[in-house]
């Protein structure tokens, strides 16, 4: 990129501390954390803001679209786009379709992610998705032998990363994620499925009680101090 298509980039952004900023949007993208009771009462709010036909997507890791559309009086124009961490780096875009979503709202959104760079993979509403209901229990397992003793935590990331060419160790990854996030994506998943597989590893609540929470807190399953 030239610092001319830079500058030209930066020229079309604009900020602002007031939602009624949204009103309007073609699209919304909601970014808020992974609380169930924030996210309902920010979608009811832009359902009122924002114009009859703008999108609302979330971004949300976990929490059932069909959950946070029936916030709205749009349900069919609800819509999840998970953005995959780090998200200048990570292609990915999980798009995910609530119970309502209409079809021309997901061909719109998933133009939009080819638009923006991003490769965009469709899914149905499901505890966890496809991306976490697969990430979350592997890490919830490296957690686990971790907890048994079985090995030090860069053994296990560098068995992961050395073994099955994964780019960053389970036990990283979660601290990068922040441990509180996993912690509450595999409750999700508990309760969603019910199916104690899906059960959070006792050293993972024991961290998040603690305050280990990662990159964000400065300790996790490594120190970042």
């Amino acid at each position: 990129m030239t610092q001319e298509d830079a500058d030209a980039a930066r020229s079309r952004i604009s900020t602002a501390i007031d939602r009624s900023a949204c009103a309007d949007a073609d699209l919304v993208v909601e970014a808020v954390p992974e609380i169930l009771d924030l996210k309902l009462s920010i979608f009811s709010e832009l359902d009122g803001i924002c114009k009859p036909d703008c999108i609302l997507a979330t971004n949300t890791s976990s929490i059932s679209i069909s959950e946070i559309a029936a916030a709205t009086s749009r349900p069919s124009k609800v819509i999840g786009m998970h953005f995959m961490n780090p998200v200048p780096i990570m292609k990915l875009v999980e798009v995910i379709n609530g119970k309502e979503t209409s079809e021309d709202v997901t061909a719109t959104v998933l133009s939009a992610a080819e638009t923006m760079g991003k490769i965009p993979l469709m899914c149905n509403d499901s505890p966890g998705f496809v991306s976490n209901r697969i990430l979350c229990p592997m890490i919830n397992e490296a957690i686990l032998t971790l907890q048994e003793g079985v090995a030090e935590p860069e053994a296990i990331d560098g068995i992961m990363k050395l073994g099955m060419n994964h780019p960053i160790g389970p036990l990283a990854l979660s601290d990068l994620i922040g441990n509180d996030t996993v912690l509450h994506i595999m409750n999700v998943l508990h309760e969603g499925m019910g199916d104690d597989k899906y059960a959070p590893a006792p050293l993972l609540i024991e961290m998040v009680g603690q305050g280990k929470l990662g990159r964000k807190s400065g300790q996790g399953f490594y120190d970042y101090s």
